[in-house]
């Protein structure tokens, strides 16, 4: 996914940190326990199911706060936009303009016509 650019960089470093971080508790079952009787709690899959759901509040706050930035750039980028846009209409105004305007002005150099 990060070569075809369907994930960024950053997410994919956390990913693996999530990967990696189970898979040591699999690989060492006891240390989840040694740390839930640190913590005080008594049953260490409460533990782990706690750690989840606090995972999963600190990814969602974090893609909260991505998306209000990208909201906020796509507003942002959507003015620039749009005030280009009126900028070539009025431009392309003022250039009909000025390829209508020779030829009456030549009309008016000319004179009328003589008979």
């Amino acid at each position: 996914m990060l070569m075809r650019r369907h994930l960024r960089e950053k997410y994919a470093v956390m990913w693996l940190l999530i990967g990696a971080a189970m898979l040591v508790l699999a690989l060492f079952p006891d240390l989840l326990g040694a740390l839930a009787g640190l913590l005080g709690v008594i049953v260490p899959s409460n533990l782990l199911f706690a750690l989840a759901v606090a995972l999963l509040i600190g990814v969602t706050l974090h893609l909260s706060w991505e998306l209000s930035r990208a909201e906020e750039e796509i507003r942002r980028v959507a003015e620039e936009v749009a005030i280009l846009r009126a900028e070539v209409e009025r431009l392309q105004a003022s250039m009909d303009e000025a390829s209508a305007s020779p030829s009456e002005e030549a009309e008016d150099r000319d004179g009328p016509p003589v008979s």
